[in-house]
């Protein structure tokens, strides 16, 4: 029985000991977290069930903005929606698991420069032909940091071109593509 105590007690200031110690680690790391900034950002694109759109989308921290940057193939020719969702999570078949659009501010959908928007309100893009796309624009409300970050949410390409008007979604149809944003180097 003493013995079993004595585990018991060396158990305990194991335990605490090494609590006190990851929380002294997380508390080091968030202060040196706190003076680097994020500066990029990546989200490739998977096809959801039955389509073939796929890519990549680069996110950078500019001093106007923030620099998007993407390249999609795969897609039928002409517009298709792209927005930014409030989940990082594209597991459903379909890419609903990611949610709605981005909106941390509960305004109205519209396009990508308008000044009442849904954060992730990206606008479209349009694909050629051959069904490829490029997109590069700055976008003065997306961030890589604190409150509205769009790190760990979801871009969606959408099977049709988004009308900037109809709420909430634009009217954008199916979602073609789904991908999780990350951190980059």
């Amino acid at each position: 029985m003493e013995k079993m105590k004595k585990n018991y007690l060396t158990f305990i200031a194991v335990t605490l000991l090494v609590t006190a110690f990851v929380a002294s680690s997380f508390k080091f790391n968030d202060q040196n977290n706190s003076q680097s900034k994020i500066k990029k950002a990546i989200c490739i694109l998977y096809p959801t069930q039955g389509n073939k759109a796929n890519g990549t989308i680069n996110f950078i921290t500019t001093d106007s903005g923030i620099k998007v940057i993407g390249n999609i193939q795969g897609l039928t020719k002409g517009k298709h929606g792209i927005h930014i969702h409030e989940c990082g999570d594209c597991i459903a078949a379909d890419g609903s698991s990611a949610g709605g659009h981005f909106n941390p501010m509960g305004e109205n959908h519209g396009g990508p420069m308008d000044m009442n928007r849904h954060e992730g309100d990206m606008g479209n893009i349009m694909a050629n032909d051959s069904g490829k796309a490029h997109i590069e624009y700055f976008d003065k409300m997306l961030s890589l940091e604190g409150d509205n970050s769009i790190i760990g949410r979801s871009v969606i390409i959408h099977k049709s071109e988004d009308d900037f008007k109809t709420q909430p979604t634009g009217n954008s149809g199916a979602r073609v593509a789904c991908g999780v944003i990350g951190i980059s180097k």
